[in-house]
C-alpha cells in the first residue's frame, strides 16, 4: 500500500441499478418523469407560498425551504445520471464524484433538520396555540434555517475532506447510479478507520439530532392530544401533522433500510430504498403536503386561474 495521499483513479464507473440495457431504458424513462414531477411539484408549491400572502406563516416557510432543498437534492444525482445514459457513458470524474457527496451531505440532512423544525413548529402551534405568534417569530425561524445550513455544510466539509485524503488505486467501479460515499469509500485500497469513526460518531449525531427532536415534539403533542382526548382535537391534530408525519416515515423509513447495517451486506434493496430517498422522497413531498392542505390546494387554484 503506497504511504501518501496520492490519488490514482481519475474516475469513478457509475454501474447504475441494472446492467441490462433494456432494464436501462426502463429506469431512464422513470428517472426522467420521476425528476420532471419533483422539479414543477416542487416549483408550484414555492410559488403558491410566495404569491399568496395569507401563506406568510412559519409553517409555510418551512415548507417552501423543504421543497427548495428537494429541487437541490434531487438535481445533485439524477442530472448526472440522465446524461451518461443518454451519452452511453458510466463515469464520473473523481472531482465531481467528491462534489457530489458533499451536496449529497449537504442536502440530505437540510432535509432532516427542517422536517425537524417542522415538527417544532407543529409542537408550538398544538400545544402554545396563545403564544405561537411570539415563539415562531419570523427571526427565529430565519435562524433555525440558517443554523440547519451551517451545520449540514460543516458537516458536508468534514467527511469530504475526510474522503478526500483517501487513496484509490484501481478498484474504481461503484454499483450504484451516484456516489454513494459509503461504497465509494469501499474502493480505498488506505486505512478508512479514521473515516468510519467519525460517520458513526459525528455522522450519527447529525442523524439522531433532528430525528430526536421530531419524536421528541410528537410525544408532547400526542401527550397533549391524550390530555383532551375529543374527536375535534384529533381533528386538529391530524390536519396539523398528518403530511408531516407522512413525510417523516418516508424519509427516515429509506435511510434506515438503507444505513443502518454494515456496508459490505449492500444489497438491491439497498439500491430500491435510496431511490425512494433521492428520487421518489422530494417528488411525493409537495402531493403529500398539497393534497391534505386546503391552503395549498386554494393558492395554486389561484396560480392556474391566473395563468
Amino acid at each position: 500500500m503506497d504511504g501518501d495521499n496520492h490519488t490514482t483513479v481519475t474516475e469513478f464507473l457509475l454501474l447504475g441499478l441494472s446492467e441490462e440495457s433494456e432494464q436501462e431504458d426502463v429506469v431512464f424513462g422513470m428517472f426522467l418523469g420521476m425528476y420532471m414531477v419533483t422539479i414543477a411539484g416542487n416549483l408550484l408549491i414555492i410559488l403558491a407560498i410566495s404569491w399568496d400572502p395569507h401563506l406568510h406563516t412559519p409553517m409555510y416557510f418551512f415548507l417552501a425551504s423543504l421543497s427548495s432543498v428537494d429541487i437541490c437534492f434531487s438535481s445533485v444525482t439524477v442530472p448526472k445520471a440522465l446524461v451518461n445514459h443518454m451519452v452511453g457513458i458510466k463515469s464520473i470524474s473523481y472531482t465531481e464524484c467528491m462534489i457530489q457527496m458533499y451536496f449529497l451531505f449537504i442536502f440530505g440532512n437540510m432535509d432532516g433538520f427542517l422536517l425537524s423544525v417542522m415538527a417544532y413548529d407543529r409542537y408550538v402551534a398544538i400545544c402554545h396555540p396563545l403564544h405561537y405568534i411570539l415563539m415562531m417569530r419570523p427571526r427565529f425561524c430565519v435562524l433555525l434555517v440558517a443554523i440547519s445550513w451551517v451545520i449540514t455544510n460543516l458537516h458536508a466539509l468534514l467527511h469530504t475532506l475526510l474522503m478526500v485524503r483517501l487513496t484509490f488505486c484501481s478498484h474504481n467501479e461503484v454499483p450504484h447510479f451516484y456516489c454513494d460515499p459509503y461504497l465509494v469509500m469501499k474502493l480505498s485500497c488506505s486505512d478508512t478507520f479514521v473515516n468510519d469513526v467519525t460517520a458513526f460518531a459525528e455522522g450519527g449525531m447529525i442523524f439522531m439530532t433532528p430525528f430526536v427532536c421530531i419524536v421528541v415534539s410528537y410525544a408532547y403533542i400526542c401527550s397533549k392530544v391524550l390530555k383532551k382526548p375529543s374527536v375535534q382535537w384529533i381533528r386538529k391534530a391530524m390536519s396539523t401533522c398528518g403530511s408531516h408525519l407522512t413525510v417523516v416515515c418516508l424519509f427516515y423509513g429509506a435511510i434506515l433500510g438503507i444505513y443502518m447495517h454494515p456496508s459490505s451486506s449492500y444489497s438491491l434493496q439497498d439500491a430500491v430504498a435510496s431511490v425512494i430517498f433521492t428520487v421518489v422522497t422530494p417528488m411525493v413531498n409537495p402531493f403529500i403536503y398539497s393534497l391534505r392542505n386546503r391552503d395549498i390546494k386554494g393558492a395554486l387554484r389561484k396560480i392556474i386561474l391566473r395563468s
